[in-house]
């Protein structure tokens, strides 16, 4: 049995994490807009999200992604 980990690294990258932050952002945005009853900032959150995932998908296909050329993985 072999101790290595069969995780494929979903998620640990400079691309996940930063269109993470950038949608956590929006979401605490949007709902602390939502409770305020300010219909445009939740619509700007909502754009928000959208750039986040946008901003996300660019990076990894620049090369940061799990399996792109400029990012390492770094030992857990």
């Amino acid at each position: 049995m072999s101790t290595e980990s069969v995780d494929p690294g979903h998620g640990h990258s400079p691309a996940a994490w930063t269109a993470v932050i950038i949608m956590l952002i929006a979401f605490t945005i949007g709902t602390v807009a939502f409770v305020l009853d300010l219909p445009l900032v939740v619509w700007g959150a909502a754009g928000l999200l959208v750039v986040g995932l946008i901003v996300g998908w660019l990076m990894a296909r620049a090369g940061y992604g799990v399996n792109g050329d400029k990012y390492t993985p770094k030992e857990h």
